[in-house]
């Protein structure tokens, strides 16, 4: 029997560009679907750009109708406005894919990272040149794009990790390592 699609809209927050990407996955075969940013226009106020974000993410949401949406947690930077100004724009993100249904997830850089490159610590080109290899893309997609498409694919592979497994094999397998006491 054919596994079924699902499709994961990845979303990398920036008040100037935030990235997307949308990815179809059917059983442990990936496939790049779209991707691109979101630009926002410095000369805005701050409602005006959450806006433009809330706006082109709900269309990309419309128009491709993911499972599930998966945006990049924030962390904290040397700059507190930054930080702030970065939460609100993954603010305006998120509202936008609850408002539309679609549920929400979230992985931090460094989890995205280990992903798909395989250590915390690399570097944007080298989660570019994977994401490229991992979905088989004839050219290096734009560092937000990219950014946004690894963390589609992240979740995509947590997906067919322990949390793909049906509850019910979950249950028995925890009884099992705790000798086979119920917890």
């Amino acid at each position: 029997m054919a596994a079924t699609a699902r499709y994961i809209l990845g979303i990398d927050p920036g008040l100037r560009s935030t990235g997307f990407g949308l990815i179809e996955q059917s059983g442990s075969k990936l496939a790049y679907v779209a991707s691109g940013c979101i630009k926002t226009d410095d000369s805005g106020t701050l409602p005006e750009r959450l806006l433009t974000i809330a706006e082109d993410v709900q269309s990309i949401i419309t128009q491709h109708k993911p499972d599930d949406v998966v945006v990049e947690k924030v962390f904290v930077n040397v700059n507190p406005q930054s930080t702030l100004l970065l939460g609100q724009a993954r603010g305006a993100a998120i509202t936008a894919a609850v408002l539309a249904g679609v549920t929400v997830h979230e992985y931090t850089a460094l989890q995205v990272k280990q992903a798909v490159v395989g250590h915390g610590k690399a570097a944007k080109e080298q989660v570019q040149e994977m994401v490229k290899r991992l979905l088989k893309l004839d050219a290096t997609p734009q560092a937000d794009a990219a950014d946004a498409l690894a963390t589609a694919i992240t979740h995509a592979h947590s997906r067919q990790g322990l949390g793909a497994l049906a509850p019910e094999l979950l249950a028995k397998r925890k009884i099992r390592q705790r000798g086979g006491r119920m917890v």
